[in-house]
This record gives C-alpha cells, structure tokens and sequence, in this order.
C-alpha cells in the first residue's frame, strides 16, 4: 500500500449580506464568507488537501462555478482522487474565525463530509478556534480553514 499526505487552505472574507457556509452547511449569521462559488472554506481547504489547489480544476475565472455549492466541488474532488484509486483514511481540519461560534454545528458538518468521502465521522474531526480578536480574522473580516488528509492506495 501507499499512502499520501495532503494539506489545504482556504482564506475568504466575510462580508454582510452573505450566507455563511461552512462544511457544507447554512450557520446563522449576519455575515458570510464572499467569493465565486459560495466561499465554503472548510470544503474548499479538504479538496485542496485531497487534489492540491482547487483552483487549477475548479477556477475563479469559469462561469460556471459561480456561486456553485461547495459539496459539489468536494464531490467531483472525490471522484478525481476515487479514479486514481485513491481511498481516505482519515480528515483533520480546523477552522479559524472569531465569530459565530460553530461547535453546536460541527456534527452536522462531519455527517456531511463523511457522507461525500464515504467515510465514518469518527475518521472526521473538525475544530475551530479564533485568534482571540488578533488579525483579520479577529476583527471579523475574515475566516481560515485547514485540512489535512491521508489517503490510501492499494497495490
């Protein structure tokens, strides 16, 4: 067997009259994060773990991402890495904002990834932290994601 590490990150402003999506899912908030598609930072930080940089298969500049649901960028992300045989073994990711507080959400958010990598939500772990009001971040015009990811691929 062989194995792969590999390591995402996703960075997007947070601005008003946004939804904010986060791992696949709606959090309630006044603002959300901004971008082309709709600025899933967890999603998008797993598919750059899983694939290298999302931007190359899935760019910025084609009309038809715009706005696109992130589960769907996962989605053909798993499919890329499924045809190369490629299993997950397991996903840790963080996200980083000051606010909301999104710990009463992670679960569903691990159902939801888990669902798309066909994999157990005990191989998931999803953390947030903030920077204690430090940076961009702290001053709520910003949000940050990491993921890492171990795949497997048979012989």
């Amino acid at each position: 067997m062989s194995y792969r590490i590999g390591l995402g990150t996703d960075f997007h402003q947070l601005v008003e009259g946004r939804k904010l999506w986060l791992g696949g899912i709606e959090i309630p908030h006044h603002k959300g994060a901004t971008g082309h598609s709709d600025a899933d930072v967890l999603l998008h930080a797993i598919c750059d773990a899983l694939l290298g940089d999302i931007g190359i298969h899935f760019p910025d500049t084609d009309a038809h991402f715009k706005d696109i649901d992130s589960k769907i960028l996962l989605r053909k992300t798993f499919q890329m890495i499924r045809q190369k045989n490629f299993h997950v073994v397991n996903l840790d990711s963080v996200v980083c904002l000051e606010r909301p507080k999104i710990m009463s959400f992670v679960s569903e958010m691990r159902n939801v990834i888990a669902d798309i990598l066909e994999i157990t939500v005990d191989d998931i772990s999803v953390k947030a932290t903030t920077t204690e009001k430090l940076g961009f971040i702290g001053k709520e015009e910003g949000i940050m994601a990491q993921a890492v990811v171990l795949l497997r691929k048979p012989d």
